[in-house]
C-alpha cells in the first residue's frame, strides 16, 4: 500500500476518535459494516473514492484536508 494511502487512512481513524465515534455508529451511518470500516481502518483494505467521500462527509472532515 502506498504511503500517502496509508496517511489517508489514517487520518480517518484518528478523526474517528476525535469525534468520539464508534466503528460501528459510524459504519452504521455509513451503510457498511463495522468489520468493513475496520479493515480500512487498520489498512487492509482500500475504500472506492465513493466511501472516501462519505466518510468525508460523515466525519465533516474536508476532503481537500484528508488529501493533504
Amino acid at each position: 500500500m502506498e504511503q500517502e494511502t496509508e496517511k489517508i487512512l489514517e487520518k480517518i481513524r484518528q478523526k474517528r476518535l476525535e469525534k468520539k465515534l464508534s466503528l460501528l455508529n459510524l459504519a452504521n451511518e455509513l451503510g457498511i459494516s463495522h468489520s468493513h470500516l475496520y479493515y480500512i481502518e487498520s489498512k487492509r483494505v482500500i475504500p472506492s473514492i465513493d466511501l472516501i467521500v462519505k466518510i468525508s462527509n460523515a466525519l465533516d472532515y474536508p476532503l481537500k484536508d484528508l488529501f493533504k
